[in-house]
């Protein structure tokens, strides 16, 4: 039986699916079967998986839609692997990553685990932006990009793994937006340690439009008030920095409208700091001014969902019954 089992729940992305499944052919060490559920796509996948059959162990699995995590689930309870890693579909996989994973954990084993994402050599400009914007510390505080940290690292889904012994006794992911920091967080509750990999990295596409970048950070700054109900304890300073820029910005604009035109200077001394962060992070002038854009459109659709999130939930009270709002996604 193969030490690794990889789960990957998959919608309607083929393209991806043969990225993902040819990075995986191309790794050196192949002590992993992959398990690709693919969740009532109208797009299936099937053909594509079927072409790597000869090249490594990869088992096909068409469901019903019902979400991500239950896809997950699904993955997990016909996996024969010790050891369940879990990737998106949109990720792209290092050659040295599984030699990598299982030197690591033999020198120091952990239950529960979590590597850092990067942008490729062949991504697009957008992309590249996207993915500095979602892991530099100006913007996010480092708790995506596996560097300096604000928070307790916290393994995020499309790249994250956890053993046999946490599946049965903590279970699988819970439908729900930001499934893996609640699953996280139940592992962490239950006992076992986590640990950031950095060496275990994964080329992460994210999202491939400006737009639909916006909408999931909008959906993450939601989210987080949903954590909050569940886990009181959970919400830190770090997480309320995006509303507080949101605030802060519109504070500034009125400021320097209605009273005096240098009150936006500290805004204008972030966008630059922001652009020679990029800058030197990315060696492309294109991409650090993209990066600016992608960098605001995340702070911005992270803070307002996370304002417009805590006044419905909290301040008018819709957030009380969430244990059973989740319940009812059949992923408890």
């Amino acid at each position: 039986m193969p030490y690794f089992s990889v789960i990957v729940p998959v919608y309607n992305r083929p393209a991806e699916v043969e990225d993902l499944l040819r990075s995986l052919a191309e790794q050196t060490l192949h002590d992993f079967e992959v398990m690709i559920v693919d969740d009532g796509s109208t797009v299936p996948c099937e053909d594509v998986v079927s072409r790597y059959a000869d090249r490594i162990d990869v088992h096909y699995y068409y469901k019903e839609n019902e979400g991500r995590s239950i896809a997950r689930n699904y993955g997990i309870e016909r996996a024969t692997g010790d050891y369940f890693i879990f990737f998106d579909s949109d990720c792209v996989i290092p050659p040295e990553y599984f030699a990598t994973l299982r030197a690591q954990l033999g020198e120091h084993y952990v239950p529960c685990f979590g590597g850092p994402d990067a942008a490729s050599d062949d991504f697009t400009d957008v992309q590249k932006a996207i993915s500095f914007s979602m892991t530099a510390f100006l913007t996010t505080g480092g708790i995506r990009g596996g560097k300096v940290q604000l928070e307790k690292f916290v393994p995020r889904s499309f790249n994250m793994g956890y053993s046999r012994e946490v599946w049965e006794r903590v279970g699988g992911f819970r439908e729900m937006f930001s499934e893996d920091i609640d699953m996280s967080t139940r592992i962490r509750q239950a006992g076992f340690d986590i640990r950031l990999i950095r060496e275990a990295y994964v080329y992460h596409k994210r999202r491939t439009s400006i737009a639909k970048f916006a909408r999931q950070t909008h959906v993450f700054g939601m989210s987080r008030i949903t954590l909050k109900l569940l886990y009181p304890d959970s919400l830190k300073l770090v997480h309320t920095l995006p509303a507080l820029f949101v605030l802060g910005c519109v504070a500034l604009i009125l400021l320097a409208v209605f009273w005096r035109w240098w009150a936006i200077l500290p805004l204008v001394l972030y966008v630059v700091l922001l652009w020679v962060s990029a800058l030197i992070d990315t060696k492309s002038l294109k991409i650090a001014s993209l990066a600016v854009v992608t960098s605001f459109v995340q702070l911005w659709s992270y803070g307002t969902g996370f304002i417009r999130a805590y006044v419905w939930k909290i301040l008018l009270g819709h957030g009380r019954d969430i244990e059973q709002e989740i319940a009812m996604r059949k992923g408890k």
